[in-house]
């Protein structure tokens, strides 16, 4: 008889606990449905490699007082979709610096290539990008031939109708090079060097 009992009892405190750990598992599981993530934005596109962004200086870069490591940004002026998304709305902002500086030199003006490599939304939203501002000339700005010293007169003859010409031509001395400056509120655009994810849009 008192192995009985103790069995009941065993056996409403085993339904107890038992009962206890349900109700317990279901305010959780309510709990945990009632938290709300914010999703927006998360699915990436990936924006190519290659991709021109127009932008406008934000301020004068020279390199007569500028040095490598200056820090630079730049307004984006037009919205940038795709797949019918606005991924880089205007008025974003890009952050970059200068990359390379080559001083002017007697035949050379100065050069300077600037690396970007922040993108920030309207709403002050980072994404890292990378890429450059670019030239035709391998993303370097500058780095052309100095004028020459001085001109020199040279005849020509011209054979068909039998008379001489004078032609002014450049001696092949040169100056000393020139700094290169990139004004503020230049139209300049950014190439970029590799795909960048994004995963944040703005909307209305």
């Amino acid at each position: 008889m008192r192995n009985f009992v103790i069995i009941e009892s065993m056996k409403k405190s085993f339904i107890l606990l038992s009962l206890i750990f349900i109700l317990s598992s279901i305010g959780f599981c309510e709990e945990f449905q009632n938290v709300q993530l914010d999703m927006r934005g998360y699915n990436a596109i990936e924006i190519p490699e290659g991709t021109f962004i127009p932008v406008m200086n934000a301020q004068e870069i020279s390199t007569q007082y500028c040095s490598e490591g200056y820090k630079v940004k730049f307004l984006v002026t037009n919205d940038l979709y795709m797949h019918d998304t606005n991924i880089i709305p205007q008025d974003s902002v890009i952050y970059g610096y200068i990359e390379k500086i080559n001083d002017p030199v007697i035949g050379t003006n100065a050069a300077m290539k600037i690396k970007v490599t922040k993108l920030v939304y309207p709403d002050g939203v980072e994404t890292p990008i990378k890429g450059y501002l670019y030239n035709a000339n391998n993303n370097v700005f500058g780095g052309g031939i100095s004028e020459p010293v001085k001109y020199r007169k040279m005849a020509q003859r011209q054979v068909k109708v039998h008379y001489t010409t004078l032609q002014i031509k450049p001696t092949y001395e040169r100056k000393m090079g020139v700094h290169t400056t990139i004004p503020a509120g230049s139209n300049e655009i950014v190439v970029l060097t590799a795909p960048a994810e994004i995963t944040h849009t703005l909307t209305n």
